[in-house]
């Protein structure tokens, strides 16, 4: 027997267990109670959007078994082709925000229009939300995401569309979700650090991961679209191109492009270095749309000590959009590498 032959020390080891754990309604709470004037409705927000995020993330893992990969036979009003899950996650972001009774503002990439939520009396809350990024990644089973950015309403509105035509830099709070091997939701406050959360599928619950993210001050990683590189500005040609020369360590950048934004993004940040999509001669604004993704994104990179910038090197949280489907150029990442890019347009 094992415990004749001296064997069973190992199989009666047990597994330590960690009771300690906090989980994302664990960290709003904790978050609100620091705060006397919180009156709770932005943490009541917050479970709303954490239930869509669970939702779409077990959606997308059912994805293929329950054909909602494929087109949806319609097209948004930014011209992209809808997936079927695109329809759904933003149908659940939908109601989501209206059942929470706090949202009264909501824009989503999906709808041509702002959604007003006129019986939710009293919500203070305007939301931008891009349900799934990167969906045409989707069939290939690439990581997407959702991306998201929250305005308060000044004491005075009821609830209109100038509630969210606002600079970033005017964000209550930011974020986005991966959908990758796992969830991956990272989640930033005006003025706050960053903090990442991890979807434990038993549970059903986002745990501390990743407290207070930093992004490292450079490292030699570039993440971009070359095959736009023809329709680059020369000064953009120029960034680049440097790039693959030989840095002071002997070695050229690496380059790694997933082509959701989310995904590189996350990549980026965990890692460093510089994401970009730069505005060029077939978007001359940029392609990326500055409410709900360049702006959350930009909130995100700053708190966590990166930089975010335009195609015009003006700081990402300052530019304001003239419309809610509004683009940019962008580049973001790392502090010292964001300066190497606005050194080559000041030359």
């Amino acid at each position: 027997m094992a415990g004749q032959n001296g064997n069973s020390s190992g199989s009666e080891m047990t597994e330590k267990v960690n009771t300690n754990i906090i989980t994302l309604t664990r960290f709003l709470t904790e978050e609100q109670a620091k705060h006397k004037e919180a009156t709770g409705d932005f943490t009541l927000l917050c479970h709303a959007l954490q239930f869509s995020f669970k939702s779409i993330a077990y959606y997308i893992r059912r994805a293929t078994l329950i054909n909602l990969t494929g087109l949806a036979g319609s097209a948004n009003v930014t011209g992209d082709d809808q997936k079927k899950l695109d329809v759904i996650s933003n149908e659940l972001f939908i109601e989501a925000m209206r059942s929470s009774g706090k949202c009264a503002v909501l824009v989503s990439e999906e709808e041509e229009n702002v959604i007003f939520f006129k019986n939710n009396a009293g919500a203070r809350y305007a939301v931008a939300c891009d349900p799934i990024d990167g969906s045409s990644n989707l069939d290939a089973g690439v990581s997407v995401g959702t991306i998201f950015g929250i305005h308060k309403l000044s004491d005075d509105s009821t609830g209109t569309k100038e509630d969210i035509l606002k600079p970033g830099s005017e964000l209550l709070a930011a974020g986005f979700t991966m959908y990758g091997a796992s969830a991956q939701l990272v989640i930033t406050m005006k003025g706050g650090t960053v903090n990442g959360f991890t979807l434990d599928n038993g549970l059903g619950e986002f745990i501390l991961s990743h407290p207070n993210m930093r992004l490292p001050r450079s490292r030699a990683i570039y993440s971009v679209n070359e095959g736009n590189s023809l329709y680059w500005a020369d000064n953009v040609k120029s960034y680049f191109n440097s790039l693959k020369e030989l840095q002071e360590n002997g070695k050229p950048y690496s380059a790694r492009y997933i082509g959701s934004m989310v995904a590189d993004a996350y990549r980026t940040l965990l890692y460093g270095g510089i994401f970009a999509y730069p505005a060029d001669k077939k978007s001359p604004k940029g392609k990326l749309r500055i409410l709900y993704e360049c702006a959350p994104m930009a909130m995100v990179f700053e708190n966590a000590g990166g930089q975010a910038v335009d195609s015009n090197m003006k700081r990402m949280l300052d530019v304001v959009p003239v419309d809610i489907h509004d683009r940019s150029g962008i580049f973001m990442g790392s502090y010292d590498e964001i300066e190497k890019v606005k050194a080559f347009h000041k030359s």
